[in-house]
């Protein structure tokens, strides 16, 4: 029976016969051309559908395994990571770059966090958001670490994720600075691969108590989280 294929980023469907893909987009921010390419793409190999999809990509359904590596050729674009354990794509909102009501900067931060870590391996699936501000129109709510935007600076949210067992995100530390809290996402995802555990940070969290969790992921950080 066919299944997802990892290595080409391509999605079994509902028909058991047939992949979708879905190019990646960071942060959902795309251009005209890209758009277009996309469009080709779909009309060129009789795509079903173009869906929106929930991680701001644009998955293009209904395609025939024997045509994926031309379609990924035509696309000329980097696969984006909605299977596999690894880092899914890092959702982003428009922040103080578009929104009226954007805090903080989400759109570079999350960019730059994308670019670093999207399709990172992990030992199990890792979703993260950026928000501007406490709308949170990312979800950091539910994504295994987040930031969202204050005032006074980011807030850093772990544990959430949705699905069955669904959990919300709690504060991990906030006041920081964009440097502050790129340093400490960054740590938790390095404490998250060598502690090498196989389910979502959530469930983590909550078998180990979050107190401890904070203390052993803040005890071991050596940037600076200011007062």
């Amino acid at each position: 029976m066919k299944k997802d294929i990892l290595e080409k980023g391509a999605i079994l469907q509902r028909d058991k016969e047939t992949f979708a893909v879905a190019p990646h987009i960071p942060g959902g921010i795309t251009s005209p051309n890209q758009l277009r390419k996309i469009a080709d793409v779909a009309e060129k190999y009789n795509a079903q559908a173009l869906k929106l999809t929930s991680a701001q990509r644009i998955a293009i359904v209904g395609l025939n395994e024997s045509e994926l590596d031309a379609i990924w050729q035509d696309l000329d674009e980097p696969a984006g990571a909605a299977i596999g354990m690894c880092v899914r794509s890092i959702k982003i909102c428009p922040g103080t770059t578009f929104c009226k009501r954007g805090q903080q900067d989400s759109v570079t931060v999350g960019l730059e966090m994308d670019t670093l870590y999207h399709g990172m391996a992990m030992p199990w699936k890792f979703k993260m958001g950026v928000s501007g501000c406490a709308n949170d129109c990312s979800e950091v709510c539910v994504k295994d670490v987040g930031l969202i935007g204050t005032p006074k600076g980011w807030k850093v949210m772990v544990g959430g994720n949705g699905g069955a067992a669904s959990r919300l995100s709690t504060p991990l530390a906030e006041g920081l600075d964009a440097e502050q809290a790129k340093a400490l996402v960054d740590h938790l995802i390095q404490w998250f691969i060598k502690n090498d555990q196989k389910g979502r940070l959530g469930k983590f969290i909550e078998k180990m108590g979050f107190d401890a969790f904070k203390e052993e992921v803040l005890g071991s950080f050596e940037g600076d989280l200011g007062a």
